[in-house]
C-alpha cells in the first residue's frame, strides 16, 4: 500500500494524470459542442402576438436615454403620483412588519373593503369568497379566462379592443372572435351585432367600459340591450372590465353589468388601484364573480404567483377609503383628464381628415388617420406609408412622438393618443404631429 501510494505521487504518473485529464475535459468540451441544445418553444407562444404598447414605450424610454427630444403617448400609464395618503399607508405597512406572505386570495380586510366598494358604488353583493386580490387586473382578467373558457370555445371581442383580450383568449386554447365598431357608432356594441356573432361555441363576451383604447362609454340602456341578448344563451358569461371606472366625464356615467338583472351568476367583474389611483407600479387589481368561478381562479394563482403584495394590499385599503369616486384626489386626477382630453379632442378635429369619436371616459383618444396612409400616401426623407404602423414609425422618427398604431387594437385605421401627460406636453406632441402632416412634405393617401 505504502508503494502503490509512493507510486501515485511521482512526478511521472502525475504528469501523466494530467494529460489524460486534460484529454478527458477536451473530448468532454468537443462532445458538447457538437450537440445542438434545443431551442424550441411551447408553440402556444408563437400564437401569441407581442404587445405594441409595451414596444413602443420601451422605444421612446430608449430614445429619451440616448438624449433625443422624445414625447412618449403610448403608455397607458397616470403621469400622477399616488396619493400621499395611500403612499403614507405603504409606509406604514414596512414600519408595522407587514411584509410576509397573505392569503392567496387576499387579506381579509381588502376583501372586505372592496365588497363595500362594489356595494356602495356599484350596487353589487358578493361574500369574502367571492373576491381575488392578484398582482394587477391583467392577472385577474387572464385567470378569469383561463378558469372558465376550455379549447375550441370562442371569446367574443368587440374591436377596437385592448391589445391583451385576444391572446389571453388564444393562450386558453379559445378562438376570438372580433366584432368590429365604428366612430359613427361610438366604438359602442350594439346588440344586433352580438346576437349575430354568437353559436353555440361561445363562452365569454368580454366588455371594457370606459374603453380602453376607444375611451367610449356604454349607457345603461346600451348595456341593457347586451343583456336580453345573453339571456338567451345560458353558456355565455361577460367578463366586464371596469379599471377606468372612476375616469369618467359628464354627462357619462358607470354602470356595472354584473349589476343589471339577471346579469349576477354569469358576470366576472374585473377592477383594480393601476389606473384611478395612478398606483400602476403597486400592482393590485382584483376579481369578483360567482364563488365556482372565483375558486377556479384561486386555484390558477396558488400555483403561480400565490397572494399579492402585502404592502399593496395594505394601502389599498386606504385608496379604497378616500370616499366615493375616488374622493378629492381622485376627483383632482380625473378633472386635469378632462382638460386635457378636450384640448386634445379640439386640436385633432382641427386637422382635415380625422374622423374622431369623442372619448368620455379612461384617458386615450383613437383617431380614424386613414387618410394618411394607404396607397400613395408617403413623406419626404421617409417613403411610403402604406399602413397605421408605418404611419406610427414615422411619427416617432420625424415628429419625436411615439404612439401606438391601430392595428394593435384591431383598428388598422387607427392610432391611439394616450393623454396621461402635461396640457404643456400634449401641446407640444400636438404641435409636432401637425407640423409632421403639413402637405408640403405629406402626401396623403390616393383619393383622400
Amino acid at each position: 500500500a505504502q508503494m502503490l501510494h509512493r507510486l501515485a505521487q511521482s512526478p511521472a504518473v502525475q504528469a501523466r494524470s494530467c494529460r489524460a485529464a486534460r484529454r478527458c475535459t477536451i473530448v468532454a468540451q468537443s462532445s458538447k459542442m457538437n450537440v445542438a441544445v434545443d431551442n424550441s418553444v411551447n408553440p402556444l407562444v408563437a400564437s401569441v402576438k407581442p404587445s405594441k404598447t409595451m414596444a413602443l414605450t420601451d422605444l421612446a424610454t430608449s430614445m429619451k436615454e440616448k438624449g433625443v427630444d422624445v414625447i412618449g403617448l403610448a403608455a397607458g400609464e397616470p403621469d400622477f403620483d399616488t396619493p400621499a395618503e395611500i403612499i403614507a399607508a405603504g409606509v406604514e405597512a414596512l414600519h408595522k412588519g407587514l411584509t410576509r406572505y397573505t392569503p392567496n386570495t387576499g387579506t381579509s380586510s381588502l376583501r372586505k373593503a372592496i365588497c363595500k366598494k362594489l356595494k356602495d358604488d356599484n350596487g353589487l353583493e358578493y361574500k369574502l369568497d367571492e373576491i381575488l386580490v392578484s398582482n394587477g387586473a391583467k392577472q385577474s382578467i387572464w385567470q378569469a379566462v383561463l378558469a372558465t373558457v376550455k379549447p375550441g370555445d370562442e371569446v367574443i371581442i368587440p374591436a377596437p379592443y385592448w391589445v391583451s383580450y385576444t391572446e389571453m383568449a388564444v393562450l386558453a386554447g379559445a378562438k376570438p372572435v372580433v366584432i368590429q365598431t365604428t366612430p359613427e357608432e361610438g366604438f359602442v356594441l350594439s346588440a344586433e351585432k352580438l346576437k349575430a356573432a354568437l353559436t353555440p361555441k361561445s363562452r365569454m363576451l368580454i366588455l371594457c367600459t370606459p374603453s380602453n383604447p376607444t375611451g367610449a362609454t356604454y349607457t345603461k340602456q346600451q348595456l341593457e340591450a347586451i343583456a336580453d341578448v345573453i339571456r338567451d344563451h345560458p353558456r355565455l358569461l361577460v367578463l366586464s372590465d371596469e379599471i377606468y371606472e372612476y375616469i369618467i366625464y359628464p354627462p357619462a356615467q358607470h354602470h356595472s353589468f354584473g349589476a343589471l338583472p339577471g346579469m349576477w351568476d354569469r358576470t366576472l367583474t374585473v377592477n383594480g388601484f393601476s389606473k384611478a389611483y395612478a398606483m400602476t407600479g403597486w400592482r393590485l387589481g382584483y376579481l369578483a364573480g360567482p364563488k365556482h368561478f372565483v375558486s377556479a381562479a384561486a386555484i390558477i394563482q396558488s400555483q403561480s404567483t400565490s397572494g399579492a403584495s402585502s404592502i399593496a394590499q395594505h394601502a389599498a385599503i386606504t385608496a379604497l377609503a378616500l370616499g366615493p369616486q375616488g374622493g378629492e384626489p381622485v376627483q383632482k386626477m380625473r378633472e386635469a383628464y378632462q382638460a386635457r382630453r378636450d384640448m386634445i379632442v379640439a386640436k385633432l378635429r382641427a386637422i382635415p381628415g380625422v374622423k374622431l369619436a369623442e372619448p368620455s371616459g379612461a384617458f386615450y383618444v383613437l383617431p380614424e388617420m386613414s387618410a394618411f396612409f394607404g396607397p400613395g400616401a408617403k413623406a419626404e426623407g421617409f417613403g411610403p406609408i402604406p399602413d397605421s404602423d408605418t404611419f406610427c414609425r414615422y411619427l416617432i422618427e420625424k415628429a419625436n412622438v411615439a404612439v401606438v398604431p391601430g392595428d394593435a387594437f384591431g383598428a388598422d385605421a387607427c392610432i391611439r393618443i394616450s393623454y396621461a401627460a402635461s396640457i404643456e406636453m400634449l401641446t407640444k406632441a400636438m404641435d409636432r404631429i401637425v407640423a409632421s402632416l403639413d402637405p408640403k412634405i405629406y402626401t396623403r393617401r390616393t383619393g383622400a
